[in-house]
């Protein structure tokens, strides 16, 4: 029955969206999206689906879905999933990661919505000393 499945919160993970330096040549073009671990322990077999969906003046759009997979992410690391072109920003921008831990297999959906990739949203992102967009 479904009320016998155990259903655990994703805590101590989070993505981030990160704009590049200035010194990056691309900067004004892309920023990059970072998953991560803030647990004490190494979580596995993580898996990562990102795209970007929504309206543009009234016309649905939508990207590709890309894949991106680790067989470990240590802990208290910080990953780099992809870049994010900032054409993309007038859309909402997903990620959901799958993984496992203590032998239970972990699921969350991370949507950074319409923007929210924004300077005015910025916060400080742990072990990159620079500051972006952040989903705990």
């Amino acid at each position: 029955m479904k009320k016998d499945i155990d259903i655990r919160k994703v805590e101590d993970l989070a993505i981030a969206v990160v704009p590049r330096d200035t010194d990056d040549p691309e900067h004004d073009y892309f920023w990059d999206a970072y998953l991560i671990n803030l647990k004490e322990e190494p979580i596995k077999s993580v898996l990562v689906n990102s795209r970007g969906y929504g309206e543009v003046e009234g016309e649905k759009r939508q990207t590709a879905t890309f894949r991106h997979f680790w067989e470990t992410v240590g802990p208290l690391e910080i990953i780099k999933i992809e870049p994010v072109a900032t054409e993309l920003f007038s859309l909402a921008n997903e990620f959901w990661v799958s993984f496992c831990h203590d032998d239970y297999l972990y699921d969350r959906k991370y949507v950074f919505v319409q923007g929210s990739l924004h300077p005015m949203h910025f916060t400080e992102i742990p072990f990159l000393d620079k500051r972006g967009v952040m989903i705990l």
